[in-house]
C-alpha cells in the first residue's frame, strides 16, 4: 500500500475505501471493484473485528480479493488502541489506523509514534488522524479543523504514511451539505505532502470529493451508505414476503451495495 499511496499522491489521485460487515457487503464491494477493474480497500473496525473474529475476517477479505480478481488492500480502520493494532499486524493487514484524534496533540503523537515503529517491522502502511471529524453518536456542531502547523508537526515527529484531515466532514449522515475548507487542505498538503484521507465520505458531493481529490485527498473512506443502502432494502424485501430463505432475499440487497460501490467509485476517479 505504501508504493499504491506514493503513485497516488504523485498523480493526485484517489482509492475508493468501503468498510464490510458480512459476506453480503464483502461480496457486493468486490464485485463492484471487478466490474470497474479498480483497486478497493477493504476496511474493518474494531466493532466489525468483535463481530466476525479477526482471522475469519482477515480470511473473508483475502480470499474474497482473490476468489473475485480484486486487487485490493485490507486496512483497520479507526483503531483505538496499540494492541488492536499489534493484533491487526500479526494477523496480515496491508495497513492499519490508529485513532488518536481524540486524545491531546502530544500523546496523539507520542501513541502514533509508536505505532509507525511498531508496522515499520511489518513494513505496512500507517494511517492516523489529526483535529475533530464527528463519529457516529458525536455532535458535528464542533468544529475543530486540522491546522497545516499542527499537520507538519504531527507528521514530521511521528513518521506516519498517511494522514485524516479535519476539513469540514463528519462520520454518518449529514442533516446539510457539508461545507468542505478546501484553502486549508491545500494548505495543510503544501505542509505535509504526505498522502492525505478524506474520511466521513458518505453523503458528500460528488464534485466535492473531485475537488479535494485535486487538492490532495488519496484515500476517500465510506461506509455509513452501504449499511444504509443494505438494510433498506432488505426491510422492503422482508415486508413485502414471507420468504425465509436467506439466499433469496440477501441478493437484492447485495446488489444494492453493489451499485453504490459502483458509483463511488467512478466519483474517486478524477
Amino acid at each position: 500500500m505504501k508504493k499504491k499511496f506514493e503513485t497516488l499522491n504523485e498523480n493526485r489521485q484517489a482509492i475508493l475505501a468501503t468498510n464490510f460487515y458480512n459476506f453480503e457487503t464483502l461480496k457486493a464491494i468486490l464485485l463492484a471493484a471487478k466490474e470497474r477493474n479498480d483497486d478497493i480497500i477493504l476496511q474493518l473496525t474494531q466493532s466489525s473485528i468483535n463481530y466476525l473474529g479477526l482471522e475469519n475476517a482477515v480470511s473473508m477479505a483475502k480470499s474474497g480479493l482473490k476468489y473475485y480478481g480484486v486487487n485490493g488492500y485490507l486496512h483497520l480502520d479507526h483503531g483505538g488502541s496499540i494492541e488492536l493494532v499489534e493484533s491487526c499486524l500479526k494477523a496480515g493487514f496491508d495497513s492499519v489506523m490508529f485513532d488518536g484524534s481524540e486524545l491531546p496533540l502530544e500523546q496523539n503523537i507520542e501513541l502514533t509514534r509508536k505505532v509507525v515503529k511498531m508496522a515499520a517491522l511489518y513494513d505496512v502502511n500507517v494511517e492516523a488522524e489529526l483535529g475533530y471529524i464527528a463519529k457516529l453518536g458525536q455532535s458535528k456542531e464542533k468544529v475543530a479543523y486540522t491546522s497545516a502547523e499542527d499537520a507538519k508537526r504531527f507528521v514530521d515527529a511521528t513518521g506516519v504514511n498517511t494522514l485524516a484531515v479535519a476539513i469540514g466532514t463528519a462520520h454518518g449522515f449529514y442533516k446539510e451539505e457539508p461545507k468542505l475548507e478546501f484553502n486549508r487542505l491545500s494548505e495543510i498538503k503544501e505542509a505535509v505532502k504526505i498522502p492525505l484521507v478524506l474520511h466521513g465520505g458518505s453523503g458528500v458531493p460528488v464534485e466535492d470529493v473531485k475537488e479535494a481529490i485535486r487538492r490532495g485527498i488519496c484515500k476517500v473512506n465510506v461506509a455509513t451508505e452501504l449499511k444504509n443502502a443494505f438494510m433498506l432494502t432488505l426491510k422492503q424485501i422482508l415486508n413485502d414476503t414471507e420468504e425465509i430463505d436467506l439466499r433469496k432475499v440477501f441478493p437484492p440487497a447485495t446488489d444494492a451495495v453493489k451499485a453504490l460501490v459502483v458509483g463511488k467509485l467512478e466519483m474517486v476517479t478524477v
